[in-house]
């Protein structure tokens, strides 16, 4: 896979977990704290894949 295929794939993971974790935020705080950290994890690993 390319170098570009695989960041657009971890970007995009990363809106998804963001997203759930706006939308559980009021429901369920813990879970959408772990979703906000898989986030920032995914957009960290897409920024390294990116710059390497």
């Amino acid at each position: 896979m390319s170098t570009d295929v695989t960041t657009i794939i971890l970007l995009a993971l990363a809106g998804f977990l963001f997203g759930g974790a706006y939308s559980l935020f009021k429901t369920s705080r813990p879970l959408a704290i772990a979703l906000a950290a898989c986030g920032v994890l995914a957009a960290v690993g897409a920024i390294l894949y990116m710059i390497k």
